[in-house]
């Protein structure tokens, strides 16, 4: 009976642990879990904090007893300390026991990412917060049930930043977002995150970009921040949330050479360099559909497919990673912000002469009520027509989401832009158009190219 154990219980842990019980029913799994929450959605953190969420336990996309019943054997607060190639063996402890060695026929690496530690001054001292597991939503949500804080100051501008400004403005503090790059979200173009951070504005959040924040120091009971140019601010809670980087310290002391931004390499099939050892999720390079080539991208959606792979070819199968193109949706507020594939400067970059153009439409008909206004970035290569890449925004009851969720399939398929116009989708006018948002989009970037303009 072949042994699979599987080092993490995170989204990239538990894909691969359910999906090597189903390829394999024999087989033995066992799952290692630092902590004592399996299977959590971490992205859900700011609704927890923010109450949206009432219940932790909630986020659990499955609960303990759904795990085993699934024939997987979890080890909570199970640390592994080593592992040994040679010996097809980890060495691992138990809170509160001394540790011990396991052995495994084929072993999957989910050790996911950990939170970006900045070089801040006074970053560790109390009322200063990472955001990252559930322990850390603890900590922060004991902060604001006991300590009361009226303000907060948020360090970075990315998803999370963004969300936990809206959960902490949905609790009634007064929140100040500070971000190093010149707009907020950088993961969209410069002149969205002007746009974004002013709808911010309007909803009562204090932006503050192009700021680095160097200190932070307590003067009585708050806690003052300062960074250049020319940036101090009191606050009573700071939570720092500046991005991730790949948690791999195990890997690369079991003779594993790291990659792109510290990740593990791995193939199409999640293969590591090492015999009988599998990686995926937060902790690997990702192979992007477009580039043709690895890069850095930890996402969950991608975790949970990178997962499921390494459990199919772990359990004997011969299972691929198709590759990611960085689809992302985040909901500020009453907006929805979107992307996927290239911008004009990662297309050029890549090779292809890109297009990008911009366009406005309804989301529905809009002599029915409560139509919202979608904008649509579309980026094409102007000498063979190919979509490259699309970015949106409006109203989060907009179905924004599903409509970055199209370009993504065509991108998959590697459509032309002039290919999205002949594609059927639904129309009622309640939810659409005969010709939907996103092809008067595709048609309106077609127009653009012939003509020669710019965008």
């Amino acid at each position: 009976m072949a042994q699979i154990l599987v080092i993490g219980g995170s989204d990239a842990g538990i894909s691969a642990a359910l999906r090597a019980r189903e390829v394999d029913p024999t087989t033995t799994v066992t799952m290692l879990v630092a902590d004592a929450f399996p299977n959590y959605s971490i992205c859900g953190l700011p609704f927890y904090l923010s109450g949206e969420v009432a219940d932790w336990h909630q986020l659990a996309h499955r609960t303990l007893g759904d795990i085993e019943s699934a024939g997987i054997r979890v080890r909570l607060n199970t640390r592994a300390l080593a592992i040994d190639p040679d010996s097809h063996s980890v060495r691992v402890q138990t809170e509160g026991q001394t540790p011990e060695t396991v052995p495994y026929d084929k072993l999957v690496i989910g050790t996911g990412a950990e939170p970006i530690r900045p070089p801040i001054l006074g970053v560790d001292q109390p009322g200063v917060f990472l955001l990252h597991s559930m322990e850390d939503s603890f900590r922060v949500a004991a902060y604001l049930d006991t300590h009361q804080p009226q303000r907060a100051l948020i360090i970075g501008a990315g998803y999370i930043g963004l969300e936990m400004a809206d959960a902490l403005r949905h609790c009634g503090l007064a929140v100040t977002v500070a971000e190093q790059a010149p707009a907020v979200l950088p993961t969209v173009d410069p002149a969205w995150g002007v746009r974004l951070g002013e709808h911010l504005t309007a909803h009562g959040i204090a932006v503050r970009t192009g700021v680095r924040i160097e200190g932070i120091a307590r003067t009585g009971h708050s806690l003052h921040v300062t960074g250049s140019p020319r940036f101090a601010e009191d606050t009573d809670l700071v939570l720092v949330v500046v991005g991730v980087q790949p948690l791999t310290d195990l890997a690369r002391e079991a003779g594993l050479a790291l990659g792109l931004k510290g990740a593990i390499p791995v193939d199409r099939m999640m293969a590591t360099a090492l015999p009988d050892i599998y990686a995926a999720g937060d902790c690997v390079e990702t192979y992007h559909r477009l580039l043709g080539a690895p890069t850095y991208l930890p996402l969950g959606t991608t975790a949970h497919k990178q997962g499921r792979v390494a459990g199919e070819n772990a359990a004997g199968g011969d299972a691929h990673f198709a590759g990611s193109l960085g689809t992302q949706v985040v909901k500020v507020f009453d907006w929805a912000i979107a992307r996927t594939g290239f911008r004009d400067h990662e297309a050029a970059a890549a090779g292809y002469q890109p297009q990008t153009v911009e366009f406005t439409a309804w989301d529905h008909k809009a002599y029915y009520p409560g139509a919202h206004e979608l904008t649509v970035r579309m980026t094409g290569d102007r000498a063979t027509g190919r979509l490259l890449g699309a970015q949106m925004m409006g109203h989060w009851q907009a179905a924004v989401a599903k409509r970055i969720d199209f370009f993504a399939m065509a991108l998959y398929h590697q459509m032309t832009v002039a290919q999205c116009l002949e594609v059927d989708l639904s129309y009622t006018p309640p939810l659409g158009s005969p010709w939907d948002a996103v092809q008067m989009a595709a048609e309106h970037w077609l127009r653009v190219v012939r003509s020669g303009q710019s965008g």
